[in-house]
């Protein structure tokens, strides 16, 4: 079968690799009708977001059946973890040891092949597996239960929101469009989206009902503008951005840039949200001094902070201004039912955020990396159709 394979940094291409297996009774595998970008590394095929028909069953399978239509949360997790007991998926401990947490096809999250392959095994199926209704309706709209739909409702729980409040949503990529459409649909009374790319603003405006986009490409302080605009800070902020932040002098990533601004923008005993991507290492990183006693030195704190996952943050004004933060995961399984009924029913439609619907051909898969990778106009969330149109 084709499968899309990491070969460098910003290098991907398509290669014939052999089918997956069964390898476990809870195993089932699916054929691939919708699968979505993902960071991957040496060794794996990429994507995580995931959905298809299956076609075969594990013996120990007992709630699906061959034909049926299903989307995977990113999250692959065993069911049976005590974090998988109380609804935290996300951060199961029995699929990555060493880890809490899995994923199909990401860095550092297991040894889970992605889905941008005509076949993908599905691991602890009856678990993870959420069913569709037959057919190809709402194709886009489903795949987007896979992470960005539910990331974005899961950023403005992370908050604490609540119907009536005013948000200012950090980053206007496919989560923080996602976040805004969710803000919307949960009765915000303000929702202010932070970018530097206009035409994503721009989607947010056209999308997203009462939706305001702030523009920080101009340099001036986005945080003045939006208390501005609002007659005040917000109540509740999300971080969709994380540590690529960028906000530095010369353009660079500023790891701690959006959490400063969220503590900032948001109002005495409000809520942060933080779904945005944090790590806990980065070899890239531009490193900061974050201490010298000999203490911080002997336990790795010297030279090396934003490589290692850390950074400075205005920890005092947090404290003083009694903000609750919530960061981590999306757990999926906690939000994806819901949101495919609404979509079924025509309470939501989140398909607009789709810019692109690709075949698993190695130009148009190369392309589609390049563009998104570079912010190029028009690419906002592309779609791989790894056996073609449906």
């Amino acid at each position: 079968m084709k499968a899309v394979h990491y070969e460098k940094p910003f290098q991907v291409s398509v290669k014939e690799v052999p089918l997956p297996k069964i390898e476990h009774p809870d195993d089932c595998i699916i054929k691939v009708t919708t699968a979505g970008r993902t960071a991957a590394q040496s060794g794996l095929i990429f994507g995580h977001e995931n959905m298809g028909i299956v076609t075969e069953l594990g013996s120990g399978v007992t709630l699906l059946k061959k034909g049926d239509r299903i989307v995977l949360p990113f999250n692959v997790a065993d069911g049976r973890c005590r974090n998988c007991e109380e609804g935290k998926t996300a951060f199961c401990t029995g699929v990555n040891p060493g880890f809490a947490g899995g994923a199909y096809g990401y860095v550092a999250m297991g040894p889970y092949q992605g889905g941008q392959a005509q076949y993908l095994r599905i691991p602890f199926a009856d678990f993870n597996a959420l069913v569709l209704p037959p057919g190809h309706q709402h194709e886009r709209a489903f795949a987007l239960l896979a992470d960005i739909f539910p990331t974005g409702w899961h950023g403005l729980t992370l908050s604490s929101f609540q119907a009536g409040d005013s948000v200012c949503i950090f980053g206007a990529g496919p989560v923080g469009l996602m976040a805004a459409y969710s803000a919307s649909l949960r009765g915000a009374s303000r929702i202010f989206i932070v970018d530097r790319v206009k035409e994503r603003l721009e989607l947010a405006e056209r999308h997203v009902r009462g939706c305001v986009g702030v523009d920080f490409g101009g340099g001036g302080d986005v945080v003045e503008e939006v208390v501005r605009l609002n007659g005040g800070m917000v109540e509740r902020s999300v971080d969709c951005v994380g540590y690529q932040a960028s906000g530095g002098k010369k353009g660079g990533e500023v790891p701690n840039a959006v959490l400063e601004q969220c503590i900032r923008v948001t109002r005495p005993t409000g809520g942060v949200g933080v779904p945005g991507l944090y790590v806990p290492s980065d070899p890239g990183a531009v490193d900061e001094e974050v201490g010298g006693s000999p203490f911080f030195l002997r336990n790795g704190f010297g030279l090396r902070g934003s490589s290692k996952g850390r950074m400075s943050l205005s920890f005092g004004k947090l404290f003083e201004k009694g903000l609750h933060i919530a960061t981590g995961q999306c757990n999926v399984k906690a939000y994806n039912r819901q949101l495919r009924d609404m979509i079924v029913s025509g309470a939501a439609d989140p398909s607009w955020v789709v810019s692109h619907e690709i075949p698993l051909e190695d130009g148009a898969v190369r392309e589609a990396y390049e563009k998104f990778d570079t912010r190029v106009e028009g690419w906002t969330k592309v779609l791989v159709r790894p056996n073609g149109d449906l």
